[in-house]
């Protein structure tokens, strides 16, 4: 057993402290291997279980009606309900509870409540261990809000059979994406609607993502009728082919993906608007030494103030270093694009935290002006700081261009929409005494500020620089912070010998 790294007195047991892979035979190996694929299955099945059990407890009933404020906008979310009526926001608790984003934990709760509730024999074929996970996932697609109890239009009879059937099939070792072909083409000989009523909520769940890959690429992926998907590539690959014929001497799959990103954008149509950009420039302040001249009248810093700015005011001596680190940036100076704009975020280089938010325009008229007290020098008085807290509802537009800066994103632990497409949110409600102040604002999309203000059980907390606790209704925790702003050191106690020993 590979002894604890120094300085560690305890972790937690694993199993390979009690099955030492290295010491099985060939036989024993694959016999391993074998009970890991039955574990794995139950597991799976198990998991189904529970995610079906805790959606019963979250019903749809707890969710805004039509007719209340808040309710859900239809259009603006894909796809029918789930076979059984569940909360709106159960998926949210379901991807914080299990650490995965709010796209896998639906498929994750469509999957379980298909598997528990519509196929129970899948079901309990994955709980003793007899089919995987994947090759049950895949007849849950193929026959998952099909019967009348689902919603669907399937008698329960004709499900029931087709599920025996394609039990048959994955005992016999069909792989998963066959054993969906053959469960749907099974389905569709006993009802020829079936496939129709497929595609129908296939389209009504149809949308277009991006995806990073790595090293600034991403992908673009839309849902398509395949021969419309077929006919868009074919088109892509004429006109790449027709580029090469031409003597471009690019590879055609980067021509490929250039025409689609002309042919989306149109770069050639002027009647249309101009893209512009709107670009956030976040620059750490500068860390100046003492430039004042002895005897003035102001406090005369120490040697701690060149090491840190943490907490320190935003001098105009910073911010004249700032505007000559810009300006060598490009030639001209640093500008906003044409019909765009520019902002200029001001982080602190100890903490990461942002200071503040300023245009072009404005940092330049600061450095210009200067500190109106002490004019002749830098005095380290502050000339730029966050936006002060308003007595009134609706915050400031600079308030809300620092929250927006700060945040970056919706700040739902593990919602990436953008801050742009945000609502400025007051954590503690204003009703309830809640400043409008940057250090109880935060952004949150509209589905996550629906469910903080609307969903039961659901609790919201935030300290002054930004740390956002989110608690869902079960009582599982998630913390996010500000992107740039550093996590706080911990120091860990020191061992103590008298009482941190064996046994634990």
């Amino acid at each position: 057993m590979e002894p604890p790294p120094a300085g560690v007195t305890r972790r937690r047991s694993r199993l390979t402290d009690v099955l030492d892979p290295d010491g099985f035979d060939d036989v024993e190996w694959a016999r391993e291997m074998s009970a890991l694929a039955v574990g794995a299955a139950k597991l799976a099945a198990y998991e189904a279980a529970m995610v079906a059990s805790m959606a019963a407890r979250r019903p749809a009933s707890a969710d805004r009606s039509p007719d209340q404020p808040g309710h859900r906008v239809a259009g603006w979310t894909p796809g029918e309900p789930p076979p059984v009526q569940v909360s709106e926001f159960f998926v949210d608790e379901l991807a914080l509870a299990r650490g995965i984003s709010v796209t896998a934990a639906s498929r994750l709760l469509e999957r379980s409540l298909v598997l528990v509730h519509e196929l129970p024999d899948t079901w309990g074929a994955l709980a003793d261990g007899l089919v995987d996970p994947p090759r049950a996932a895949a007849i849950a697609r193929a026959l998952g809000g099909q019967s009348v109890a689902a919603g669907g239009k399937v008698a329960p009879g004709v499900v029931a059979e087709v599920e025996a059937q394609a039990l048959e099939w994955a005992l016999a070792g069909e792989t998963p994406r066959r054993l969906q072909e053959r469960t749907a083409a099974a389905l569709i000989a006993l009802d020829e609607a079936a496939a129709d009523r497929r595609r129908k909520k296939a389209e009504a769940n149809a949308d277009v993502v991006t995806r990073a890959t790595a090293d600034g690429m991403g992908q673009l992926i839309a849902d398509l009728p395949m021969p419309v998907a077929a006919a868009c590539r074919e088109a892509v690959d004429g006109y790449a082919r027709m580029a090469k014929a031409d003597g471009d001497t690019r590879p055609i799959g980067q021509l490929r993906t250039q025409i689609m990103a002309d042919l989306i954008l149109r770069p050639w149509d002027t009647s249309r608007e101009p893209v512009t950009a709107h670009l956030r420039v976040i620059a750490p302040l500068p860390v100046l030494g003492d430039q004042r001249e002895p005897g003035a009248d102001v406090r005369v810093p120490t040697d701690d103030d060149a090491a840190s700015v943490e907490g320190a005011p935003i001098t105009a001596g910073q911010l004249r270093a700032l505007l000559e680190q810009l300006d060598a940036l490009c030639p001209g100076g640093l500008q906003a694009p044409v019909g765009g704009s520019l902002g200029i975020d001001l982080t602190d280089p100890a903490s990461g935290a942002l200071r503040a938010t300023v245009s072009r325009p404005e940092l330049e008229r600061l450095v210009r002006r200067g500190c109106r007290v002490h004019p002749a020098g830098d005095c380290g008085c502050a000339v730029l700081t966050a936006p002060p807290p308003v007595d009134r509802y609706t915050p400031t537009p600079a308030q809300q261009r620092f929250v927006k800066a700060r945040d970056r994103t919706c700040r739902h632990p593990g919602c990436r929409r953008p801050a742009r497409w945000t609502d400025t949110d007051h954590v503690t409600a204003h009703a309830d005494g809640g400043p409008t102040d940057c250090g109880n604002l935060c952004s949150l999309c509209r589905r996550h500020h629906r469910l903080k203000t609307h969903a039961p059980g659901w609790r919201f907390t935030m300290t002054d620089d930004g740390t956002l606790t989110v608690t869902t209704p079960s009582g599982v925790t998630r913390t996010t912070r500000p992107p740039g702003s550093r996590l706080p050191e911990i120091h860990a106690p020191a061992p103590d010998d008298e009482h941190d020993t064996p046994p634990f």
